[in-house]
């Protein structure tokens, strides 16, 4: 290797340790979080911030899918949260709600429907039965008049043995009344009530007019953390989030729909090939092979569907009678008895026939066995002339 080379290669190698010395003293290490967003869990279970806070607090938490989780659950020492939607429930679920909290239980429950002053009821037959309406609040009442704004206006709750209140972010626009004043205790906003406890038997049964405090992110602001483990103390908890489940045709529509279209398409497609003519069409017959008979059938058909039976009886009865005034001259003249008396003459036929024939027509259709029967009568009658 000659000597120019190798100094060039020795002052490369220099610089480029120089330049890394100079890097490493002017750069500074750092941490960077980055935020994807909530996970997965959180995404699907709004309240699991909450469950965390209970279980660092020492409570048991459980979740549920409906009330059949009451046959086993029992009352004392356990709070039932029902932070769903019911709106589906029964009086019978509602009675065996009441009974659960009446044994020992501790139920808290989200008012759902407004109190209607005209009906008496509200709709929610649990909020009926403890007879505690909802309302909307005088706040909101403000809220929706034009140019009015108001400021934030949290809950206050005075627990014994504290001098500040603890304070809480409900949705103010609800209102809690007690018309027969059978809450323990409340927690109040300005304006409005928004949380209630009464005793119910050896239980107690807690309302809400929304448990929005409690989801994520709202539950780490102010005391909202701090409540819901203050009406939970002391119990196992266990969370119903819904007490209807979808059904089969709801959970397809939600997470297969594109398989269904495609099997509504499958169906239809089966049925048009199932309706499709085998083979060409038939050439309707000709005229030209039509008998007399055929018209005659045809003509009689077409007069009693439009004329009715009555037209055709009453056209033999008058043939009948035209041909007895031939056999007999002065026919027309004679009685109905008479004239009854010459036919049986005529044509050797019994009374009671001649009675039958030539009667007076009922306006009362008649069977087809029974007009079957009067058309034979007055042919035979005819043909015997």
């Amino acid at each position: 290797m000659s000597r120019p080379l190798v100094w060039m290669l020795l002052l490369l190698a220099g610089l480029l340790g120089m330049g890394g010395l100079y890097a490493w003293h002017k750069a500074t290490p750092y941490e960077e979080v980055v935020d994807r967003g909530p996970s997965p869990q959180a995404r699907a279970n709004t309240y699991l911030a909450a469950e965390h806070f209970l279980r660092q607090h020492g409570l048991a938490v459980e979740h549920a899918n409906g009330l059949d989780r009451l046959k086993d659950l029992p009352a004392k020492g356990h709070s039932l949260l029902l932070l769903g939607e019911r709106s589906n429930m029964t009086p019978g679920q509602v009675e065996q709600l009441l009974k659960w909290a009446k044994a020992g239980g501790h139920l808290l429950l989200v008012a759902e429907a407004l109190w209607d002053e005209e009906t008496g009821k509200s709709g929610d037959l649990l909020l009926d039965r403890l007879n505690i309406h909802q309302t909307w609040s005088d706040t909101f009442e403000e809220q929706v008049r034009p140019h009015k704004k108001r400021a934030p206006d949290l809950t206050k709750l005075y627990v014994d043995n504290e001098t500040a209140p603890a304070y809480f972010s409900f949705n103010t626009d609800f209102n809690l009344t007690d018309p027969k004043h059978l809450a323990q205790f409340s927690a109040n906003s300005a304006k409005s009530s928004h949380l209630m406890q009464r005793d119910l038997g050896q239980g107690r049964v807690t309302i809400l007019t929304d448990s929005d405090l409690w989801k994520t992110p709202a539950i780490g602001q102010h005391d909202n953390a701090w409540l819901l483990w203050y009406l939970n103390q002391g119990t196992d908890v266990t969370l119903l989030f819904n007490s209807n489940v979808d059904d089969l045709f709801t959970l397809l529509v939600r997470y297969f729909p594109q398989a269904l279209v495609a099997l509504a398409a499958l169906v239809a497609l089966a049925l048009w090939q199932a309706g499709m003519r085998q083979g060409p069409i038939q050439a309707p017959a000709p005229k030209a092979r039509r008998q007399l008979q055929e018209h005659l059938k045809a003509s009689a058909d077409f007069l009693l569907r439009r004329s009715g039976q009555g037209t055709l009886l009453q056209a033999l009865q008058l043939d009948i009678l035209r041909t007895a005034r031939r056999r007999h001259p002065g026919f027309e003249h004679l009685d109905t008895a008479e004239q009854w008396q010459v036919l049986e003459h005529l044509t050797r036929q019994p009374p009671h026939v001649i009675s039958q024939a030539l009667g007076p027509l009922t306006a009362k259709r008649l069977s087809s066995a029974d007009f079957s029967r009067q058309v034979a009568c007055l042919q035979t009658l005819r043909n015997a002339l």
